[in-house]
């Protein structure tokens, strides 16, 4: 596909339009790169740094919460190790999901849920309780929690939800590596374009030059996709083409099913 030619200017313009593709709404702090000693690790890093391990994660909350924060987590921790799985209609350890941001804060609530989802060693039926019955928060914590806890494709449900919605947060969540390793090609470029609909930068996709390296079709979609916008007098967002220059590069990775498909 031709690329139209574009001043520098005109794409740092684009860039800058809340209609452009960094202008999506609603992603929260521990979304964006840490920029000082309070903010949380970014839990969907992709392509600029691997994603926080849970010891990672304990090591920076360790560091960064203030002394009744850390208390807080610690009981809640323990608590959860005491009585791991699901308990009645609610267990103890998911009433403290529900208080982890007005404990930690927002900037820390996404790592201290995951973690106290590891130490409640939540399965596939107790991830999905949450996921359904919790708030928003909550459902983006499990999202983060899947590729630590679920090794095998169980979960994709959960994933395939929080790609139907127009949540931007859940969306970055639900791109992670979980996504990377168990969508098939046909659901993971269908969520590369819901990214581009929606304005989530593709740096939230997982794993993007692997699984975009050599795909014929993904390309194919995102030509026909930059026609539409041309077309409509619309411009086409700058990670159109950074997908697009991936896929030119590279052999295709193996996936589920043939990235040169015609299930698109």
């Amino acid at each position: 596909m031709t690329r139209p030619r574009t001043t520098p200017a005109a794409r740092t313009q684009q860039a800058e339009s809340p209609q452009g593709p960094q202008g999506a709404q609603g992603l929260q702090d521990t979304d964006r790169t840490a920029d000082g000693p309070g903010d949380a690790p970014r839990l969907p890093t992709r392509d600029t740094a691997p994603t926080p391990t849970l010891t990672d994660l304990r090591h920076h909350l360790a560091t960064h919460l203030d002394p009744a924060a850390r208390a807080w987590l610690d009981h809640a921790l323990d608590e959860a190790a005491a009585h791991p799985g699901l308990h009645g209609p609610i267990s103890a350890w998911e009433l403290r999901l529900a208080e982890a941001g007005r404990r930690c804060g927002p900037a820390h609530a996404d790592a201290a849920r995951v973690l106290i989802l590891d130490a409640a060693h939540a399965d596939t039926d107790a991830l999905t309780r949450v996921y359904f019955q919790g708030t928003a928060d909550e459902r983006r914590a499990v999202l983060h929690a899947l590729p630590h806890l679920v090794p095998g494709p169980d979960a994709l449900p959960l994933t395939e939800d929080a790609l139907r919605t127009n949540d931007t947060r859940l969306l970055s969540a639900a791109l992670g590596p979980y996504a990377a390793r168990h969508l098939t090609a046909h659901q993971w470029r269908h969520a590369v374009l819901k990214c581009l609909f929606t304005g989530v930068p593709v740096d939230h996709v997982a794993d993007l030059p692997r699984r975009a390296a050599g795909d014929g079709e993904l390309a194919r979609m995102l030509g026909d996709y930059a026609a539409e916008r041309t077309a409509a007098g619309r411009t086409v967002p700058e990670d159109l083409y950074r997908v697009l220059d991936l896929t030119e590069s590279g052999t295709p990775a193996p996936g589920t099913d043939h990235p040169h498909g015609k299930e698109s």
